[in-house]
């Protein structure tokens, strides 16, 4: 059986990555069967192309996964916003897709639909949907693997994404620790950027706000990115994804070091001024718990 990890949702952090994380960083044992997964995990703030908001969005994310031993796969989750002054529920999603491994070669295509609450400030908050293709070769010495995707907004144009990784997979405690150093490059459009500009930042934050409490209504600042419709890179990363296997339990840690690329030169009606992008470090941490489908003997 393929254990695949699915990494606490970083759909923030390529979106389609639930993808990546579920075939790689895996784990087989002598027969293939359909299991269940189920994992709770924790993200200190929510990063998307190396691009976040101001203010910070930590999020708890439940899950639960069917993955039949067909290679098809259903998945959904909730991210339960944390932050002090902004307790909620921000985002419902549901993933399906086919994952295959065959000899040296292994990837999968996926579709994913985003509910997010109205008053999210998620730098992803406008995307409704995205579908995902990636595939992998292993030359033993390295994995590489080439991603694309195409993530629709919820009024503007869809952004296209590609992105090429390259990692190695440590093994340790009788291979029961995973350790998998990781370099990726990421490159699209920016129109889920512009989108967000639009609606939750420059004084566009929805609803009551920064969690000040106030439901007065604030003016809209149009805003407009030179480079939305351009293909360029928009993010280097690295990241050292720690895994370990007890039994059906899969405890992982993610610290994850984004450089993005790229600035974008946002036009208000104040004037032309170009964003200044930071380099971010963040980190995922999770549990899951896998359980195998078929139907066990009576004694």
């Amino acid at each position: 059986m393929k254990h695949f990890l699915p990494i606490l949702l970083l759909m923030f952090v390529c979106t389609g990555a639930e993808l990546f994380a579920q075939k790689t960083a895996k784990e087989s044992s002598n027969t293939e069967e359909s299991y269940f997964l189920m994992d709770l995990s924790y993200m200190n703030d929510a990063v998307f192309m190396g691009r976040r908001d101001s203010i910070a969005a930590p999020y708890i994310l439940p899950s639960i996964g069917y993955y039949d031993k067909s290679g098809l796969f259903l998945d959904v989750s909730a991210s339960y916003l944390t932050r002090s002054e902004e307790q909620r529920v921000d985002l419902f999603l549901a993933t399906a897709g086919f994952l295959f491994d065959a000899k040296n070669w292994s990837g999968g295509i996926s579709g994913t639909a985003y509910f997010y609450n109205e008053d999210s400030y998620n730098v992803q908050s406008e995307v409704v949907a995205d579908i995902t293709g990636i595939l992998s070769y292993d030359l033993k010495v390295l994995e590489l693997s080439a991603y694309v995707s195409s993530y629709f907004n919820t009024t503007g144009s869809p952004d296209i994404f590609l992105g090429f990784l390259m990692d190695h997979t440590f093994y340790a405690c009788k291979r029961s620790l995973l350790i998998t150093p990781r370099a990726s490059l990421f490159a699209g459009s920016q129109y889920f950027y512009q989108e967000y500009y639009s609606t939750s930042r420059l004084g566009n934050r929805k609803g009551q706000g920064k969690g000040a409490g106030s439901s007065e209504p604030v003016e809209t600042t149009t805003v407009e990115i030179a480079e939305a419709s351009e293909f360029n890179i928009l993010n280097l990363e690295l990241s050292i994804p720690l895994q370990y296997q007890h039994n059906h339990f899969i405890f992982s840690f993610t610290p994850v070091w984004a450089f993005p690329q790229s600035n974008a030169t946002l036009t208000t009606e104040d004037g032309v001024f170009e964003e200044e992008l930071e380099n971010v470090f963040y980190w995922s941490a999770g549990i899951s718990y896998w359980f195998s489908a078929k139907k066990q003997k009576s004694p």
